[in-house]
């Protein structure tokens, strides 16, 4: 069994492109959710309630890019 729970990684399209690594120019990713933690939170111990990014890490190298939840335009 591959990273996190994953046989194989796979392609991401982000805004209709294909992502792609700018360091070794590799098109697989593994992807994951990570919490964005604060010390506030951390402070009182509620780290559970802080909002969670995707995380997408390229097979080849393991360059990893954060995408935060998105917010409605106004």
């Amino acid at each position: 069994m591959g990273l996190f729970g994953k046989k194989n990684p796979e392609r991401v399209e982000v805004k209709g492109k294909i992502l792609q690594c700018p360091i070794c120019d590799g098109d697989l990713f593994w992807q994951r959710e990570a919490q964005l933690n604060t010390a506030l939170a951390t402070f009182f111990n509620v780290d559970w309630a802080n909002a969670s990014a995707t995380c997408v890490i390229c097979a080849y190298c393991g360059y990893i890019f954060w995408f935060s939840p998105m917010k409605p335009m106004q």
